[in-house]
């Protein structure tokens, strides 16, 4: 039987993880629109109700998936920030978290769940792109700010040195990647990835390209 009484501290953070869980093995399997709140409360044993009080539907839920996973490279890129030191390190960093995140199979997916399905349910849409790469991009253009009033960046609007930054980290191997043509990357071809797109990225917006990786 389904408990429908508030559930403790503990309890709230466990059965959250159950329902995401959920959520994203029901979307994986069957896609978003073929999915039901029901079914997703029934396999993560929790009430209807908490699923409305927690995401307020389908969409919010679909919504909370994603941002699970863009939590690590965005609060990675908050971490790696001290304003101490060349801004190189936190952007590798970010970066690497940032591979890593959105070429997992799993996230390819939702991904392309998300684009077949847009155009039905619009709110699909703007949940992804506001908890994955809204969220990214903020935090990214906050970043950008902070480095330049500490003169290493041009005087560039902040928000262009984010969405470049992102395009250079992207480029055509995640459309490959997407479409299934080349396999997930290692850890090791993540990194080059990662030093490669930095480099390049930094060669264009330094104030000096004197750029030398730190080991």
């Amino acid at each position: 039987m389904i408990k429908c009484g508030r559930p403790r501290k503990g309890e709230e953070a466990s059965s959250r993880h159950r329902i995401l869980d959920a959520a994203l093995v029901l979307f994986l399997e069957n896609g978003y629109g073929s999915v039901s709140l029901e079914s997703i409360a029934k396999t993560a044993r929790v009430s209807m109700r908490t699923l409305y009080n927690e995401f307020e539907g389908k969409a919010g839920l679909f919504g909370a998936v994603i941002k699970r996973y863009s939590d690590p490279f965005v609060s990675k890129l908050a971490d790696e920030n001290t304003l101490t030191g060349h801004p190189e390190a936190a952007l590798i960093a970010f970066g690497k978290q940032f591979i890593t995140g959105i070429t997992q199979p799993e996230v390819l997916r939702m991904r392309s769940i998300m684009m077949g399905e847009s155009l039905r349910f619009p709110d699909l849409a703007i949940q992804f792109y506001a908890q994955g790469p809204q969220r990214t991009l903020n935090q990214l253009e906050e970043f950008f700010i902070k480095f330049q009033q500490l003169g290493y960046f041009t005087a560039q609007d902040p928000h262009i040195l984010a969405d470049h930054f992102l395009s250079c980290l992207r480029n055509e191997r995640l459309q490959k990647l997407q479409l299934g043509i080349q396999k997930p990357p290692t850890q090791d071809e993540i990194d080059i990835w990662v030093r490669q797109s930095t480099d390049l990225f930094l060669k264009g917006s330094l104030k000096s390209t004197d750029i030398k990786w730190k080991e």
